[in-house]
């Protein structure tokens, strides 16, 4: 049985990762992976996530020298990737702006939720929220503005109104898709950047490390690209170093025998709710030497890697139930975490410590919400627009 909070949040099971498995849970994955994850699909919209990315860059230039809550900025940035890849075509300005704002707020409050009562007031907000872009979407379509500017909500509503379909997608299925990607795909990756800076701060020789790999790759006359990315081994080790530490779900998405097995000598009833505690197993002495201790350097060999085939290290996931976003969920943390570092020097408010204790809850946040100064590294000025 499915714990009532999240069928709640989840529209009664109807998303991805809920839904038992079968031939509606497989058209569900296929629908967001071939329409909005997949590679290609994350290529035509890097024009997108750079805007967002120098965007955020700038705001905070223009904080240079004073204290910056890094967790609400780079969620604020995720969230606006993401809900401009789900309906970019269908909200602009001043009201995308109010949304991100709205859709903070209720995401934040779903992620540390775990009351029924309470969830079923977070639903109403977040329903409300998705009605309107819907109706705003379809009149657009009936209209025959914006068809030139494609969005994922745009093709969940085409895919419904297939008459002809095998499966057609209802519109809770739909509300429960949109609600998936808003929450794994904003609070998650920017808890996970959040976590990485904390650790880097408290690693002086870490982050001069990565300063003087992304130099070396970028320049210090030049801004960070996507494309430079996969020429920076050594932040791939600090994000992998920072997912074990800190996996995004530290009990994973949920599992459930389909028939009564045996595993590791226990018998696991049909039906059960599994919950994979990936926390403790990446903290596991017996497996990691020092585990507590944030070294990037173990991730150096290329001996780990995020295909979940190794359940000493699998972030996350593994199997059917793995991540479908993990390729969104890496470009946004390496993209993000190198033009922080590469443009800014960061250093502690005055008289501060680092905490780096953690809050449970379905997604695993800092305790405390990182504050740090930035201060420009870069000589141009013109490099922060």
């Amino acid at each position: 049985m499915l714990p009532a909070a999240r069928r709640e949040i989840s529209y009664g099971g109807n998303n991805i990762l809920l839904n038992p498995y079968g031939p509606k849970w497989r058209m569900l994955r296929k629908v967001c992976v071939r329409e909005m994850l997949s590679s290609s699909n994350l290529d035509s919209v890097y024009a997108l996530r750079r805007r967002e990315v120098r965007q955020s860059i700038n705001y905070l230039y223009s904080q240079k020298g004073l204290p910056v809550n890094v967790s609400e900025q780079m969620f604020l940035t995720i969230l606006n990737v993401t809900t401009s890849m789900l309906w970019g075509g269908t909200v602009k300005g001043e009201e995308r702006a109010s949304l991100g704002a709205e859709f903070r707020h209720v995401v934040t409050e779903i992620v540390e939720l775990g009351v029924i009562k309470k969830m079923k007031v977070v639903l109403k907000r977040f329903d409300k929220l998705f009605e309107s872009m819907i109706d705003q979407r379809q009149k657009l379509d009936r209209n025959g503005v914006g068809r030139e500017s494609k969005d994922f909500l745009q093709v969940l509503l085409k895919l419904k109104d297939v008459a002809d379909a095998k499966m057609p997608l209802t519109m809770t299925e739909i509300k429960a898709l949109l609600m998936d990607m808003v929450v794994a795909g904003t609070d998650t990756t920017s808890n996970a950047v959040e976590f990485a800076l904390a650790e880097i701060l408290n690693k002086p020789d870490v982050l001069r490390k990565l300063q003087q790999e992304v130099d070396t790759v970028v320049g210090k006359d030049n801004i960070v690209e996507e494309s430079h990315i996969q020429q920076l081994p050594y932040l791939y080790a600090v994000m992998k170093e920072a997912m074990r530490m800190h996996p995004a779900l530290p009990l994973l998405a949920p599992h459930s025998p389909s028939e009564t097995v045996t595993v590791g000598g226990y018998t696991v009833p049909k039906g059960s709710c599994i919950f994979v505690n990936v926390w403790a197993i990446h903290r596991d002495p017996s497996i990691w030497k020092n585990p507590t201790e944030f070294r990037p350097e173990r991730f150096l060999d290329n001996k780990w890697d995020y295909s979940g085939n190794d359940f000493n290290y699998f972030p996350f996931g593994s199997g059917r139930r793995m991540c479908a976003g993990t390729a969104m969920a890496e470009r946004m943390f390496m993209y993000s975490l190198a033009s922080l570092i590469h443009s800014f020097d960061w250093k502690l408010p005055e008289g501060e410590t680092l905490d780096l204790k953690e809050k449970f809850g379905i997604t695993l946040k800092k305790k405390m919400p990182l504050v740090a100064i930035p201060t420009p590294r870069l000589c141009n000025p013109t490099l922060y627009e």
